[in-house]
């Protein structure tokens, strides 16, 4: 074969290949629907009778006289035995590209695609609409129906395109987009949810007040969790004057109209406990003793109901267990055996208890060996988990603290092998959740004592901190202390 006739060859492959891709483009669904008949030898209204639409109905649709709706788009995917969506591209350019922009018909598709997944399509969806301001309130409320039914994803999606095209309107919209975004974006990543936070605490103000004070209570949460504590004591005195401003111009049940996540005073009492762990973490601990005494007695509380009195024995709850974690801290081991007494039954406080112990055993030298013999570790981290979004980034930044204050409680005695092993757990725990500062701190104890350790050990270490560098490389992010 000559190389012209190869050529020849070659350009008619090619032109037939066009040709296919040509015919499959321009394929519509009612073609497709058509050919679906033809193949099974269906009828026009045995097929209608199948997929369980008018016949006149199913008629105007397939000679294209009335527009395919996305209920009746899934009816007949159903019907066809083809999974949930699979026309999903082809409507949207035949249908919604090809027309005005048409709410009735972009929200159940909207509403069809977060269904199956299709992230890509939403967002296509929505950018029809952008041009047109009107459309916010639409997709804002959708967003809000979403992000109620945990289809986190999608309202993202909305939520960022929403607060896009509000972007110069300074509105309360706006204001409730960026705080439904930190809350969405909340995970493991400490970095990132620093990020989030420091974003949406430009957009606090701009809620209503009552909406203010979860809002505020929700970004100290996230500082506390990252140990931000400069930012927890400011988020915490802000919180604190909002709530009282609030509740003084209150009478004794004309605040309960508004649909607050828990009584208003316990944002009050709340922000005293956010004040006392800052001045702790500070060693200031007189001045942390007066937070919790504000707390500790909450005489001043007007209501009397059954909430009111539920949520004044959990402050009397914390601030007792806070008073014992402030001596501890402060080095008065004589609170220890009630500490480990409260320890023992409050199974939800068991992980942060073993810390705050281990902190201070490592801090004053204290021997806390037969504590640890009594608890089962491995036991205590598995019962810990739950969906709080909250709680969850709170145990995994615990879990890496805990780990690295435990290794060093034994390699200070000198027993290595408990010891790095923790260590590892910590630098584990620490690289998964991008927590930088712990990741630093299990560095320097390593290397201190570096001779101490065996081959498999220096190349487990070194092969986390080549995955904690390429992360870094991916993410272009920077560690800090």
């Amino acid at each position: 074969m000559t190389t012209i006739q190869k050529l020849d060859i070659i350009e008619i492959l090619e032109i037939l290949i066009g040709v296919v891709v040509s015919m499959d483009s321009a394929t519509t669904i009612t073609t497709r629907l058509n050919d679906y008949m033809k193949q099974e030898g269906l009828s026009l209204s045995q097929f209608a009778q199948k997929i369980g639409l008018n016949i006149g109905t199913l008629s105007y649709i397939l000679n294209g006289n009335r527009t395919l709706s996305i209920e009746q788009l899934d009816l007949i995917t159903e019907c066809m035995g083809l999974a949930k969506g699979y026309f999903y591209n082809q409507y949207f350019e035949e249908v919604l590209v090809e027309s005005t922009p048409n709410w009735r018909r972009i929200k159940p598709f909207i509403y069809g695609c977060a269904e199956i997944g299709n992230w890509d399509l939403i967002h296509k969806a929505v950018q029809l609409l952008l041009d047109t301001l009107v459309y916010s309130s639409h997709l804002f409320d959708v967003a809000e129906d979403f992000y109620k039914s945990g289809k986190k994803e999608a309202a993202i999606i909305l939520y960022e395109n929403v607060a896009l095209s509000e972007r110069n309107q300074h509105s309360e919209r706006l204001a409730l987009c960026q705080y439904r975004l930190f809350i969405c974006k909340l995970g493991n990543d400490q970095e990132k949810n620093y990020q989030a936070a420091i974003q949406f605490e430009l957009f606090v103000d701009r809620l209503d007040e009552y909406d203010q004070l979860e809002a505020l209570k929700n970004l100290a949460n996230t500082y506390r969790s990252l140990r931000r504590w400069d930012k927890v004591e400011e988020t915490a005195e802000k919180l604190k004057n909002k709530a009282e401003i609030l509740y003084q111009r209150t009478t004794k049940y004309n605040h309960q109209d508004y649909k607050l996540t828990t009584p208003l005073f316990t944002y009050i009492a709340y922000s005293n406990l956010l004040l006392g762990s800052v001045f702790e973490i500070k060693k200031d601990y007189e001045r942390a003793m007066q937070y919790i005494s504000l707390y500790a007695n909450l005489d001043w509380v007007r209501e009397d109901d059954k909430d009111t009195l539920i949520w004044k024995e959990k402050f009397y709850a914390w601030a007792k267990m806070n008073t014992m974690v402030t001596k501890l801290s402060a080095g008065d081991f004589s609170v220890l055996p009630e500490y480990i007494q409260y320890l023992e039954s409050n199974k939800d406080e068991r992980l942060l208890s073993l810390l705050n112990i281990i902190e201070a055993a490592n801090r004053y030298h204290y021997n806390v060996d037969s504590i640890l013999e009594r608890f089962d570790i491995s036991s205590i981290v598995k019962s810990e988990y739950s969906n709080d979004v909250y709680t969850k980034q709170t145990i995994e930044e615990r879990l890496a603290r805990l780990y690295f204050e435990l290794a060093d409680y034994y390699l200070s005695k000198g027993l290595y092998k408990n010891g790095f092993k923790y260590l590892v757990d910590s630098l584990n725990k620490s690289a998964s959740i991008n927590e930088k500062t712990c990741i630093i701190k299990c560095v320097g104890l390593f290397e201190s004592l570096r001779e101490k350790c065996d081959k498999a050990l220096i190349e487990a270490y070194q092969k986390l901190i080549t995955e904690v560098y390429n992360n870094e490389k991916k993410t272009g992010s920077t560690i800090y202390v």
